[in-house]
């Protein structure tokens, strides 16, 4: 397979940075706690004894409705959907969803997508050996069974889609200890792939290679673009939990990439998702793996710029949004912006000692954190 891992000219300041400044096992800036800040937490769902994990939610075009998928089972368990029409202060039933979507081997995600024709779906992408898909076309009332996208496997998948600016699609996935092909790998092979569709996400093409480390296990690529879009930069997982997390970056729409690069500790994490406010600011949730942190296995989140991430400096502040009571089991986020600026980031965990872990979100303001941050 032929990998494609060109450096674009105007990223290479950034390599000279990395060169030029010592990457932190840990991080000096402010650490805000919220996890005791209970009139915060929203419960989405929550049932005696049953897991209820790693969701992914949808906002709306009117800004208050959502969705919430997530599976009953640690990654692999029947897919759950709810819905609010509030911005997230309340939530539905479990909602009815094809018999096949108990069949789903991992962790569901939620995407919206715009065909050639203007026209609006949802997709939710199941992973592992095939990668499957449902599709809805009328904003989620009735779904589509789960069927294969291509004779191809992946894991978490997809860790994030985006609209290319020739209207296309791009989504991003990863192999580990399982390969392409569903089966297991010894060593594992963790490589970053992207599958591209060119008819607003109905179907994709085969998966291309873009991101791979000698002595490094990256994963659960998280893409941001920069603020005027001419960028993309994709945050990874590091699995061997030797290093912090990595990051690339592309400049012609995901054709090449740089060479991964270490992220300084303040954005070491799983799983990341970011979501910019109107001030400019990336709110980026994510599991907290950083190798020196009083908030290692908790729900955390970073405050910064992308200027921030790209210079590779460690950021305004970070957040404990909730403490997580077993290892490092919570924080596959999903993270929305309201129009009044709220963010509401959901995520499951086991946020009560002994129990098993279930879905809440956090509702916040930046403006709320700064004056936190001020007494630092």
């Amino acid at each position: 397979m032929r990998y494609v891992f060109a450096l674009a000219i105007a990223l290479t300041p950034l390599l000279a940075v990395e060169g030029q400044t010592k990457i932190s096992r840990g991080y000096a800036i402010p650490l805000l706690d919220l996890a005791n800040q209970t009139q915060r937490q929203v419960i989405v769902d929550r049932e005696k004894g049953q897991y209820l994990g790693h969701p992914t939610t949808f906002l709306f075009e009117d800004g208050k409705s959502m969705l919430i998928v997530y599976p009953k089972g640690h990654g692999k368990g029947a897919i759950v959907m709810k819905r609010s029409s509030d911005g997230g202060l309340t939530w539905s039933q479990r909602l009815p969803t094809p018999a096949n979507w108990a069949t789903s081997k991992e962790t569901p995600t939620l995407y919206r997508t715009i065909d050639p024709r203007g026209h609006k779906h949802l997709v939710i992408f199941s992973g592992i050996y095939p990668i499957r898909m449902a599709h809805s076309a009328d904003d989620g009332r009735t779904w589509s069974a789960l069927k294969a996208i291509g004779d191809f496997g992946g894991i978490v998948a997809m860790s994030s889609v985006t609209r290319l600016k020739n209207g296309d699609y791009m989504a991003l996935f990863h192999t580990g200890a399982f390969g392409l092909d569903g089966k297991k790998r010894n060593p594992r092979e963790y490589r970053i792939y992207k599958t591209l569709s060119k008819d607003g996400g109905l179907t994709w093409g085969p998966p291309v290679a873009i991101a791979e480390k000698p002595g490094a296990w990256l994963c659960e690529p998280g893409l941001i673009r920069s603020p005027d879009g001419k960028q993309m930069a994709v945050l990874m997982r590091e699995n061997s939990r030797k290093l912090n997390s990595h990051v690339i970056f592309s400049n012609d729409e995901g054709v090449t990439w740089t060479k991964p690069r270490e992220l300084p500790g303040s954005l070491t994490g799983d799983r990341h998702q970011g979501r910019y406010t109107k001030d400019g600011r990336l709110f980026i949730s994510f599991r907290d793996t950083t190798l020196e942190s009083k908030t290692k296995g908790d729900w955390v989140a970073w405050v910064g710029r992308y200027d921030d991430i790209v210079k590779n400096r460690e950021g305004q502040y970070r957040v404990r949004l909730m403490k997580n009571y077993k290892g490092y089991d919570c924080a596959y986020p999903g993270v929305e912006v309201l129009p009044d600026d709220t963010i509401v980031t959901t995520t499951y965990g086991h946020w009560t000692k002994g129990e098993m872990p279930y879905i809440v979100s956090v509702r916040l303001k930046l403006e709320e954190l700064d004056r936190l941050a001020r007494k630092f």
